[in-house]
C-alpha cells in the first residue's frame, strides 16, 4: 500500500496534464495574492518573455490574429453609464402634447397590456405625468433637451441621439447585467472583457480594461452594483477589468508593505516567478504563465498608476472646463478627468457607473442632483477629446440599462411624481469614433411609451460599439459549453443609419 501510495504521488505531475481545467480550479489559479485577481486584465508580453520566454501569450497584448476585421474608427472606448435608468422624457424625449394632460390615466391603447414591475402593478391607476422641466432646441441639429443638462446643450451638434432604444429587462441588475454582458444571467463576459480579448492592449503597464464607480448626490444609496459587470466570465481572468478606487490605493494592494522597499519587492517577484516557472514545467498550466505575468503588471502599476491618478500636473483651465468637483476623488467629474488621462495612455476600454438614478419618488429633486453631477463633466470630458484631437478615434456612450414610465408610481402632486421601470424605450447618446454627429436616430410616441420608428435593440447597440473598434460582432467568437459564444448571443445587427 506504501508503495502504491508513493508510487501515486510520483505520478500526479503527469496526472495533472491530463486532468481538464475545472471552473473551481481555475479561480483557485487566478485567486493569488498580491491583488492579482485585482490587477488582472492583460499578459505584459515583455515581462513574461523576461520571466519565461516559453510560456509567454502574445494574443495577451496583441489581440487575436485577425482582429480588427477591418479598419477601425475608434481605438478606445469610455463608457459613461448612468446606473438605475435616467428618465428619457425628462432629459431628452420631449413630449409636449401631454402638458395638458397631467393625471389623466394611461390610456390601455397605448400600454396594449404590457408588463408592468411588481411595484406598480397593482397601481389602480395610471396617471400621466409631463416633465415639470422645460425643453429647447440647441445647436445646428436642433436637438431637444432639458434645462436641466445645459452643459450637454452646448454640445449637442457633437452627439448622436438615440431615442428608440429597448430591452427585455424591466429590473435594474438584469438589465445592466445585460446591457453589459449580453444576457440577463450572471455568468458571461463584459463587453470591456471581450475588446480586451479582441484587441489586446496598448500599455504594457496599464490594463487594457478600467472601470471606476462614483455615487450620485440624487439618491447616494442607489441599487448597488457588482464586480461582475466588469468581469472576465467564461473567458480567461486576464481579460477582466481593473477596478479603480477612490479612497488609498487606486488599485487593491498596489504599494509595498511597511517595511518593503522596491528592491525587496523586485527579488520577491524574482524568487515567485522561479518558483512559479518550476511549477509550470512540472504540470504545463497555462494559468500559471498568466499568474507570473499579473505579478509583472503589478509590479509595472506600482509606478504606472500613481502617475495617472496624480492630477496635479493638469492646468486649471482643464479643472474649470470639467467643474468644480473635478479635484475631489471619486465623483463622477473626477472619474471623467481620469478616463480621458486613460484613453491618452491607451486604455482601450474605460467604463464609468455612477449610481443614483432610479427614482420611484421625488424625482424631480433627485434627477436635478445627478444632472449636477454628470452634465458638466460629460460634456466636458467631449470637449477635451475634440480638443486635444482624440475624439474622433475615442468612441464616447451615455446612458442607462432601461428608461422610465410616463405615468407616475405613487401619488401625483403639484411639485412631485416619480417613475417605474420602462424597457420600452429609452435614450442614449454616442460620439466620436466613426458615429455621426449632430442626429437624432428614432422616435417613440406622444407618451415616450412604445417606439414609432427605428427600434434599436440592446444588442444592436452592442454590435456597433464593437464595429467602431473594428470588430464584426458576428466574428469575436469563444468556444464555451459546446459553442462558439459572442457578445451578441445570437443576435444584433448593426445600426448603419447612425454611423459616419
Amino acid at each position: 500500500m506504501a508503495q502504491h501510495n508513493s508510487s501515486s504521488a510520483l505520478d500526479r505531475p503527469r496526472l495533472e496534464r491530463q486532468w481538464q481545467l475545472t471552473r473551481r480550479h481555475f479561480l483557485a489559479g487566478a485567486s493569488v495574492s498580491v491583488g492579482a485577481a485585482a490587477l488582472a486584465s492583460l499578459l505584459n508580453n515583455d515581462a513574461a518573455a523576461a520571466a519565461n520566454s516559453a510560456v509567454a501569450d502574445p494574443a495577451a497584448t496583441s489581440g487575436l490574429p485577425g482582429v480588427p476585421h477591418f479598419a477601425p474608427r475608434a481605438k478606445r472606448v469610455i463608457y459613461l453609464f448612468q446606473s438605475g435608468a435616467p428618465s428619457q422624457l425628462d432629459l431628452f424625449d420631449y413630449k409636449p402634447a401631454l402638458a395638458d394632460r397631467r393625471g389623466e390615466d394611461l390610456p390601455d391603447s397605448v400600454r396594449m397590456g404590457q408588463r408592468l414591475t411588481g411595484m406598480t402593478s397593482g397601481q389602480k391607476k395610471f396617471p400621466l405625468a409631463p416633465s415639470m422641466f422645460k425643453f429647447a432646441q440647441h445647436g445646428k441639429s436642433g436637438a431637444w433637451l432639458s434645462e436641466l443638462l445645459p452643459h450637454t446643450a452646448g454640445v449637442a451638434d457633437e452627439l448622436c441621439f438615440v431615442k428608440s432604444l429597448h430591452t427585455e429587462a424591466i429590473n435594474h441588475d438584469p438589465a445592466v447585467t445585460f446591457i453589459m454582458t449580453g444576457a440577463q444571467l450572471a455568468g458571461r463576459p463584459s463587453m470591456g472583457a471581450w475588446v480586451s480579448y479582441g484587441l489586446g492592449s496598448e500599455n504594457h503597464d496599464l490594463p487594457a480594461f478600467v472601470a471606476m464607480i462614483s455615487r450620485g448626490t440624487g439618491r447616494p444609496q442607489d441599487q448597488p452594483l457588482y464586480d461582475r459587470l466588469w468581469g472576465s466570465g467564461f473567458l480567461p481572468s486576464h481579460y477582466q477589468g481593473v477596478k479603480f478606487r477612490s479612497v488609498g490605493d487606486p488599485v487593491l494592494y498596489l504599494s509595498n508593505p511597511p517595511g518593503v522597499d522596491p528592491a525587496a519587492r523586485r527579488q520577491m517577484l524574482d524568487d515567485i516567478a522561479r518558483l512559479n516557472e518550476l511549477r509550470h514545467d512540472a504540470v504545463g498550466d497555462p494559468e500559471i504563465a498568466t499568474r507570473i505575468a499579473q505579478y509583472e503588471l503589478a509590479y509595472r502599476m506600482q509606478t504606472s498608476v500613481p502617475e495617472l491618478t496624480d492630477t496635479s500636473d493638469e492646468p486649471a483651465h482643464v479643472f474649470d472646463l470639467y467643474g468644480p468637483e473635478a479635484k475631489k476623488p471619486g465623483t463622477f467629474a473626477a472619474n471623467c478627468l481620469l478616463a480621458r488621462r486613460l484613453a491618452e495612455r491607451g486604455v482601450r476600454f474605460i467604463q464609468l457607473f455612477h449610481m443614483g438614478w432610479d427614482q420611484h419618488n421625488s424625482l424631480p429633486k433627485q434627477i436635478a442632483g445627478q444632472c449636477h453631477d454628470t452634465d458638466q463633466p460629460s460634456a466636458a470630458l467631449v470637449e477635451d477629446l475634440k480638443q486635444r484631437g482624440m475624439l474622433d478615434d475615442t468612441l464616447v456612450v451615455w446612458g442607462g440599462e432601461f428608461g422610465r414610465t410616463v405615468y407616475c408610481q405613487g401619488n401625483l402632486t403639484a411639485d412631485n411624481y416619480g417613475r417605474d421601470h420602462h424597457p420600452r424605450c429609452f435614450t442614449v447618446w454616442l460620439t466620436g469614433g466613426g458615429i455621426r454627429r449632430g442626429m437624432t436616430y428614432g422616435a417613440t410616441d406622444d407618451h415616450s411609451y412604445n417606439i414609432t420608428e427605428n427600434p434599436v435593440h440592446v444588442h444592436d447597440l452592442n454590435a456597433t460599439i464593437l464595429h467602431s473598434l473594428g470588430i464584426d460582432h458576428e466574428r469575436l467568437t469563444f468556444k464555451f459549453q459546446g459553442r462558439q459564444q459572442r457578445l451578441t448571443d445570437v443576435h444584433g445587427n448593426l445600426v448603419k443609419a447612425i454611423l459616419a
